[in-house]
């Protein structure tokens, strides 16, 4: 984040940092129903800064329709994805198709013998 005192110059804002400030993400949501995505991030000393200085970066011209702040030190990153649960029936390639359709075929065809 850029310190808005010398933001045309693009130099880093470190001062602030050393005296309370947190950096803040901001999330905006363009239109109803539309998914938040990652708009940006804020640099405040607090909750009601945070929520002032995005209002004025990403919601004054009313392109943003919602925003949600989050405290960087709050998000998590989630890396590892263990199969644990072993849904592959929710993906395309996880299973054959033609497997699925022969076994069937052969229960629908033993059901028909059973039933004549």
């Amino acid at each position: 984040m850029l310190c808005p005192r010398v933001r045309l110059r693009r130099q880093p804002c470190t001062l602030e940092r050393s005296i309370g400030m947190k950096i803040w993400e901001v999330f905006r949501q363009e239109k109803k129903g539309q998914a938040f995505a990652h708009a940006g991030s804020v640099e405040a000393p607090d909750a009601a800064f945070a929520e002032a200085w995005a209002r004025e970066q990403y919601g004054r011209r009313g392109e943003s329709e919602a925003l949600w702040l989050v405290p960087r030190e709050a998000l998590r990153e989630v890396r590892d994805f263990p199969d644990e649960f072993d849904l592959k029936y929710r993906r395309v390639d996880g299973y054959s198709l033609k497997v699925r359709l022969k076994e069937a075929r052969e229960r629908a065809g033993t059901a028909a013998a059973r039933a004549g």
